[in-house]
């Protein structure tokens, strides 16, 4: 069994279909599917089942996951510490990050590591918070920022270490002849007429601003539901409706809008995770620095 058909194995595992199995692996589906079978072959054993457009693992391909991942696991760790003994940081190191924390830390946690570790490639993909996860879960990056709102602490993986960065603190935004904004903090209850632009990129975001709102009394009318800050910006800026945003996009040009605090606060913790077996990687610990030291710059 060599390493590719156990790594397509592991993918199918996570993604569930051979063409997002192949989009990850960058092969066509019929690559996929036949390391499939070959490994099939070589088990001796059905390893996979259709499931309408989908696969799911049968009991011994679940199995050979669980010792895949452990070789996988081991390997990776040898490679840390070859590296940790040569004290090289070079190399790509893969980062996953979500838009607000990544507009404000990711620019000068690069630019550093450019100019002091010039052998070091970070490559940055813009991802959600579970996304990331799952990118790190299938070795797909190799750092994810996570926050405990979207990946709560208690459904980890084992196989993941977090590293805590910053507490994140959400405010309301506004126009600036918004009736609300001379006031310097605002409550839940405060908005309860007010017309809301959602961010849905999230669905946990979303699902957690209409329960502060119920229970407060009321569910929010909203008006918009965006993908993008930009258009939230230009909707609240125009006065159309107000937003939630987190504290550290707040720190983003704000032109043309109020920012205020919300009382009952509401925060969220932010973190830096990592598979275990690349704790002791150079290029990992140099990177977790630089972005502490330009957090502690929003704490």
């Amino acid at each position: 069994m060599d390493i590719s058909k156990l790594r397509a194995l592991r993918e199918l595992a996570v993604r569930k279909t051979m063409a997002a199995v192949a989009e990850a692996m960058h092969v066509s589906p019929s690559a996929v599917s036949q390391q499939i079978s070959l490994l099939e072959q070589e088990a001796g054993i059905d390893l996979v089942e259709r499931r309408g457009r989908g696969v799911d693992l049968t009991i011994a391909g679940k199995k050979l996951v669980e010792r895949a991942n452990r070789i996988f696991e081991e390997l990776e760790s040898a490679r840390a510490d070859m590296a940790e003994l040569k004290k090289v940081v070079a190399g790509d190191l893969r980062i996953a990050a979500f838009p607000s924390v990544a507009a404000v830390l990711m620019p000068k946690t690069i630019q550093t590591l450019h100019a002091t570790h010039p052998r070091l490639e970070v490559l940055f993909e813009e991802m959600e918070p579970e996304e990331g996860m799952n990118a790190l879960r299938s070795w797909q990056t190799d750092i994810a920022l996570i926050d405990d709102l979207n990946v709560p602490p208690g459904l980890l993986d084992p196989s993941i270490e977090i590293t805590p960065l910053i507490e994140d603190v959400f405010n309301v935004m506004m126009s600036p002849g918004h009736r609300l904004a001379g006031m310097e903090t605002v409550t839940w209850k405060d908005l309860e007429h007010e017309q809301w632009v959602m961010d849905t990129a999230s669905s946990t975001y979303t699902r957690m601003l209409t329960d502060a709102c119920q229970k407060s009394g009321y569910t929010p009318n909203i008006i918009a539901r965006c993908k993008g800050f930009e258009v939230t910006h230009a909707l609240v800026s125009e006065g159309c409706a107000i937003a939630i945003l987190p504290g550290l996009r707040a720190r983003t040009d704000m032109q043309g809008t109020r920012i205020c605090r919300m009382e009952p606060e509401m925060r969220r913790s932010i973190s830096v995770a990592y598979r275990k077996g690349e704790k002791k990687s150079p290029a990992l610990k140099v990177f977790i620095q630089c972005l502490e030291q330009h957090a502690a710059e929003f704490r």
